[in-house]
């Protein structure tokens, strides 16, 4: 009776630690969140999204204010849009940028929102219409060695 009692205290604490162990790897992927607040959805349309994934953060300054809801290509535009999930509590103005930062020099990238000055708030449905891409890594490399090669590249114009 007494070794029966201990197998269930035993696979208590082994399901309780399972269950923290799928707590904390679905937490540290962003794949769930805890967050009961009533939201609004937003759209931006961005030319190069990098990796910006769904569920990132949507944060302004350094508040995580909402998360990527959904990604899309729209054919008509040739954008990617980008549907942002907004907690309502926080309100931007209607002139408010948007911006694809990286946290770290190679961690995850994020959206960051800047506030305008505009006196009327987004609305739900409303376009964020002044938008930065993402910095592409490679693109910044191959402009760099292209530039090295056009400076290394001999001038056919003078003779000694």
């Amino acid at each position: 009776m007494q070794k029966s009692r201990h197998d269930v205290w035993v696979g208590l604490f082994v399901l309780i630690g399972a269950a923290a162990v799928l707590f904390l790897a679905l937490k540290a992927g962003n794949l769930v969140s805890f967050s009961f607040e009533p939201t609004y959805y937003v759209d931006a349309r961005f030319d190069n999204i990098g990796g910006l994934k769904p569920r990132a953060p949507v944060k302004s300054a350094g508040v995580v204010v909402g998360r990527v809801h959904s990604i899309t290509f729209d054919d008509k535009m040739y954008q990617a849009r980008v549907r942002l999930e907004l907690e309502q509590r926080y309100a931007f103005p209607k002139d408010t940028s948007a911006k694809i930062l990286t946290s770290g020099l190679l961690g995850e990238q994020y959206i960051g929102l800047e506030p305008g000055a505009e006196e009327t708030n987004l609305a739900a449905g409303d376009m964020i219409t002044q938008t930065q891409s993402a910095v592409v890594l490679e693109n910044l490399i191959s402009q760099f060695l292209y530039n090295r090669a056009a400076d290394a590249a001999p001038s056919g114009g003078s003779k000694p």
